[in-house]
């Protein structure tokens, strides 16, 4: 089973930019959509966004389309989500994903421990 360690997150100001990274261990991460959720205060899990195997098919919610990008890097085990003009709604606990169907988001089962994202001036 695939293990996840996310790093990149912190405070920003409204307007700004993160990227977030998500380190997977063993050698068939290529064979694995991967994801990113978040989980604002007093709030459930949501979806964010995700990416097929080999990268050629993304998926973003609508409160994020246009301002985050994910990307991965199969070569180097990992994936990352890019974060353009933060608004201080973004702020919650991001999660990597994986072991699901990236157009199925409600697919995934395995998850890393979380990195914090505050956006606030």
């Amino acid at each position: 089973q695939v293990q996840l360690v996310e790093s990149g997150g912190g405070l920003v100001q409204p307007g700004g930019s993160l990227r977030l990274s998500c380190a997977a261990s063993g050698r068939t991460f290529s064979s694995y959509a991967m994801g990113w959720f978040r989980q604002a205060p007093g709030k459930e899990r949501e979806f964010v966004s995700t990416i097929t195997r080999g990268g050629g098919t993304t998926y973003y919610a609508d409160s994020v389309k246009g301002r985050f990008t994910i990307s991965r890097d199969n070569a180097k085990n990992t994936v990352y989500l890019q974060m353009n003009n933060l608004k201080p709604e973004d702020t919650a606990i991001y999660y990597c994903a994986s072991g699901g169907v990236a157009a199925n988001p409600s697919s995934f089962r395995s998850w890393g421990q979380g990195t914090q994202v505050t956006v606030s001036s």
